[in-house]
């Protein structure tokens, strides 16, 4: 059996956890490949740390550039992040006829059409089962497992750190202030954790399970993404007594006028299995029409659980190897000449139900001035919660859930409800998502 040659760009958390891997199980690696797959090469900055970890088993320099162009090697591991670099390595490895397979989210999810296009126009693949929900196979359950199905909707749980924030603030009570200092210091959040509470590393994996799932482009400049920063924890309390608990959700769904691509913090009911999700673990849940939800849970980041992804993707570009272009998987499920530029749905479109927190004058018709304005808005009130005041508080808490609304009109409504005499600040609105 001819060995399949691998240049690995970058041998950090991930990278290192692919070498442990593959050397560990390459037995049983290769029984399922049909050939020997082995990292002859390794590209990363800190050659001495490269070295530590590869000893004599492979070559190790610091230009990645040198691998991509090396004739020897078949397939290309891109673990270096980001858009810049990586981009230029990705699409010279593959302008030298070379398969590649990646963690990069980001990458795919900002330039994914281009990158997808060359590798279409040169007759190699591009995997990138790691890039999203880091060991979960959802990739390869959306590309191929549920292929005889017309996907309804995806909804994940696709960031650890933010879960595990959410937990902690509903555990322990704390502020997300408080939280993220610990999530630091576990190790769970980076120094700078713009990306993962902003919900930007979120949004690049729903923009790229979005196209997978309804056989678009990549739209990552077209998602509507909102972080949890701004949440309160005194929210999470008010949603748990209301039997819902808040995540951070990527979600997915076609609608008859195009698709809902978003990511916010959501209330989920408690019974659903995905909003028992906790801490720092992924899950995604997926709507077919024969299928009906199935959902895949797991570890979302990690050295072996990501590599046991890159290691995946390894395995089936060695089987695929020498075969036709018109025999493998396409890369983003539909046949290339059969994708659909569906509109992205602007914010205002979306359709969801809302979680309102207002804090009121404690007076005798605040309640029905509020009901009258969601009313003539055509939002029609689910649940209601109203906190008795305090000896000596002349204020309180409303808090309202609505049935399915366009956010446009409740956006109208709580500007009517904000300029009421009775409302104190501003109205918090949370999106309410059944998942059922």
């Amino acid at each position: 059996m001819k060995p399949i040659n691998v240049g690995l760009l970058g041998i950090g958390t991930v990278g290192s956890g692919t070498w442990t891997v593959l050397t560990r199980n390459a037995e049983e690696i290769t029984r399922r490949a049909g050939h020997p797959i082995r990292i002859t090469a390794v590209a990363d900055r800190n050659t001495e740390r490269a070295r530590t970890i590869v000893g004599d088993a492979a070559r190790v320099t610091a230009d990645a550039f040198e691998l991509v162009r090396d004739p020897d090697i078949d397939i290309i591991v891109e673990l270096i992040g980001g858009y810049g670099i990586a981009r230029e390595l990705v699409l010279a490895a593959i302008e030298n006829g070379k398969h590649v397979v990646t963690a990069n989210k980001a990458l795919l999810a900002v330039h994914g059409k281009e990158i997808f296009a060359a590798a279409q126009a040169k007759g190699v693949t591009v995997a990138f089962e790691a890039a999203v929900a880091g060991g979960i196979p959802i990739i390869k359950a959306l590309r191929e497992g549920l292929s005889a199905n017309r996907i309804q909707w995806v909804a994940g749980i696709i960031n650890g750190t933010t879960n595990f924030i959410l937990t902690e603030m509903r555990d322990k009570g704390l502020s997300f202030a408080d939280v993220l200092k610990e999530a630091q210091a576990l190790g769970y959040a980076e120094a700078d954790p713009t990306f993962d509470i902003e919900g930007i590393d979120a949004a690049h994996k729903i923009t790229i399970m979005s196209a997978i799932a309804f056989g678009i482009p990549v739209q990552f400049d077209k998602a509507y993404i909102e972080g949890i920063t701004k949440l309160d924890a005194v929210d999470i309390k008010y949603a748990e007594r209301l039997g819902y608990r808040i995540k951070l959700l990527g979600i997915a769904r076609r609608r008859e006028q195009g698709v809902e691509l978003r990511v916010h913090p959501t209330l989920i009911p408690t019974r659903r299995l995905i909003a028992n999700v906790e801490g720092a673990m992924n899950a995604v849940l997926v709507q077919g029409d024969a299928v009906g939800a199935t959902l895949y849970y797991g570890k979302g980041a990690g050295a072996e659980p990501t590599a046991s992804a890159v290691i995946a993707d390894l395995v089936d570009v060695a089987r695929l190897h020498s075969a036709p272009v018109e025999n493998r998987v396409p890369h983003l499920a539909f046949q290339a000449d059969q994708l659909v530029d569906l509109p992205i749905l602007p914010i205002e479109e979306v359709q969801s139900a809302y979680y309102l927190r207002m804090r009121v004058e404690d007076k005798t018709g605040v309640l029905a001035d509020i009901t009258r304005i969601l009313a003539d808005g055509k939002i029609s009130i689910d649940a209601m919660l109203q906190r008795e005041p305090g000896d000596g508080e002349s204020q309180t808490d409303i808090i309202l859930l609505t049935h399915t609304a366009i956010e446009g009109q409740v956006n109208k409504a709580i500007q009517s409800i904000e300029n009421l005499k009775t409302i104190v600040g501003k109205v918090t609105r949370i999106r309410l998502e059944d998942l059922n």
